[in-house]
């Protein structure tokens, strides 16, 4: 027989009431208090029924998490999947599970006429508590627009444009381009190659300037030549790698501004026959599980992104003290691996 709040109340000892505020992380909850009720929920497997808990008050026990359409979409017929989608959700999954919410990722097309007229109706049938908002659509005013005209709480992480605006998680991203540059140049590379992702993106902006930063903190000159575009796509480092690579005058190292296109550079340089790394440095941005695994091992910086998605979700909780405006900064880190070592 399925268990009910009653039950717990009762095995624990206290009312109905206290029960609910423990379950819904509702205030003056004494840590006696929440033994008790933690311990008979784990005894009689209980597990809250969220309809009947969203019709009894205004909360829906739902969070919801925006995430890029295009992108997702082509990680996927590419066949090589989202790790930024899967770090995310499983960050985000452990919060909710703790405070017994759900999440539900929506994808999101920013380039969509229809995009707001789209959201207000999503947001009406679905009432979420709040939104978790990916790049770009965290820098996307009319997300926002939509969001505050309808009330729901909101988090942006990587946002770079109306910081004023909800609550926002970050990693600097300009810093950590520059110390991987840094990386390079410390290791004798002058002459490097940078593959910038997609322009809708603010980090893309952000990992190009401190590239560019760190080079000339050096005195070393950008060569425009040796900057390509890509799309965050292994297919767009493969072809970016291969223009940088089919110059006369090669770089020494080329730093892909995320992980999929740094393994497409890898992908392009084993085709012409440049060896890595005798002959050539790569490094990425993201440290994804195939970053491990490629040959030769990527370098790369590690974006904590199931850490931001964790934080950004607590901010939404009831329990969280979070307004328009709260910033947590979460840090990188630098792995050093094979693809890259001293210049001969």
């Amino acid at each position: 027989m399925t268990a009910t709040i009653y039950d717990v109340a009762a095995l624990a000892g206290v009312s109905i009431k206290s029960v609910s505020r423990v379950l819904n992380r509702g205030p003056n909850v004494s840590p006696a208090l929440e033994q008790k009720v933690q311990s008979a929920v784990a005894t009689l497997n209980y597990r809250p029924n969220l309809s009947a808990r969203s019709l009894a008050g205004a909360s829906s026990y739902l969070i919801a998490a925006f995430v890029d359409a295009e992108l997702t979409l082509e990680h996927w017929r590419s066949g090589r999947g989202n790790d930024y989608l899967s770090r995310l959700e499983y960050g985000a999954l452990v919060e909710c599970r703790k405070a017994g919410y759900h999440l539900m990722v929506e994808l999101v097309d920013y380039g969509s006429p229809t995009l707001e007229t789209w959201l207000f109706s999503l947001l009406r049938s679905l009432k979420p508590d709040g939104v978790l908002l990916t790049p770009p659509n965290s820098d996307d005013a009319r997300v926002l627009d939509v969001l505050e005209r309808n009330g729901t709480p909101f988090v942006r992480l990587g946002a770079e444009v109306d910081l004023e605006r909800g609550m926002r998680v970050f990693m600097d991203d300009r810093q950590a381009a520059a110390d991987m540059t840094a990386h390079l140049i410390a290791l004798g590379h002058r002459r490097i190659g940078f593959i910038a992702g997609p322009s809708g993106y603010a980090a893309s902006r952000k990992r190009q300037e401190g590239f560019e930063a760190a080079m000339a903190r050096q005195g070393l000159p950008v060569d425009p030549d040796l900057i390509v575009d890509g799309d965050f796509t292994f297919d767009s480092g493969r072809r970016a790698g291969a223009a940088i690579l089919g110059h006369a005058e090669r770089p020494t190292a080329i730093f892909a501004s995320n992980d999929d296109m740094a393994l497409g550079v890898l992908n392009a340089a084993a085709a012409l026959g440049v060896a890595t790394p005798a002959s050539l440095a790569v490094c990425g941005f993201d440290d994804t599980p195939s970053a491990l695994l490629s040959t030769p091992p990527l370098t790369t910086i590690r974006q904590p992104v199931a850490e931001m998605a964790a934080a950004a979700t607590r901010l939404l909780l009831p329990s969280s003290a979070g307004k328009p405006g709260h910033a947590e900064r979460v840090d990188f880190v630098l792995v050093d691996r094979s693809s890259t070592r001293p210049l001969d």
